[in-house]
């Protein structure tokens, strides 16, 4: 699999990338009741829609999942060696995709069609699931929790059943995104329910938030590197990819 994220991430970007996908579950479940971020509910609803014969709105539901793959599919691509010799930084790129897709949504009229909004969510979401994948030295995800609450008590298990404090460290992590992801979705529910559409704007602030910071650690790395001062190449991962 190719990857344009070759770092873990630390717990804050994770934390900050959690919070994201609260929000935007509750930014869509609020507005149009349904949760845009992953699809499997969609495919879910395609298979009962199609069982029942309609049509229409099985063939509707292929969009959103479309979408998802559009965004999956263009992190592969960004990955490509052959790629990343053209394209600069297309960590930033995306990151970049994801606040602009968001302000967009946020200046979105409030009639504007539901069709909109939950596509460019899923796009957004499925950008965000590619890429962000490593937290620390363990998988994680962000936008859906189970998997993460999973590991978190494992973690704590094995903890308690042989006191290896790096196992509860893991536990820690997982406790914290779980955390972020659940004040995410309280911050989403309240502004969306103030705001209306333009509340999708502070998602795109968080991810602003993320943007700053991986790049602040990228500079930092290179200077820290072995041999910055004299000009030579760090022996980390290409600078391009972040």
């Amino acid at each position: 699999m190719a990857t344009i994220h070759r770092r873990p991430d630390t717990v804050l970007v994770g934390a900050l990338l959690a919070g994201v996908g609260g929000f935007l579950d509750a930014y869509t479940f609020i507005r149009y009741h349904v949760f845009a971020n992953l699809q499997s509910g969609n495919v879910l609803l395609l298979c009962v829609e199609a069982t029942a014969r309609h049509w229409q709105r099985a063939l509707s539901l292929l969009v959103p999942i479309a979408a998802f793959s559009t965004g999956v599919l263009l992190v592969e691509v960004l990955g490509l060696p052959r790629v990343e010799r053209l394209v600069r930084r297309p960590l930033r790129i995306v990151l970049t995709l994801q606040i602009t897709v968001l302000a967009v949504i946020a200046a979105l009229p409030a009639d504007a069609p539901e069709k909109i909004t939950t596509v460019a969510v899923s796009f957004v979401a499925a950008l965000q699931f590619s890429t962000f994948t490593t937290l620390r030295d363990a998988p994680y995800t962000t936008l859906a929790e189970s998997g993460n609450l999973q590991k978190s008590l494992v973690a704590a298990h094995q903890w308690v059943a042989t006191r290896d404090p790096a196992a509860a460290r893991r536990a820690g992590r997982y406790g914290l995104i779980i955390t972020a992801f659940v004040s995410g979705a309280v911050l989403g529910a309240i502004l969306t329910r103030l705001a209306g559409t333009p509340a999708a704007g502070a998602a795109a602030a968080l991810l602003t938030a993320v943007l700053v910071l991986l790049i602040r650690e990228t500079r930092r790395l290179r200077r820290q590197a072995p041999g910055a001062d004299a000009g030579a190449t760090p022996p980390s991962a290409p600078p391009a990819a972040h």
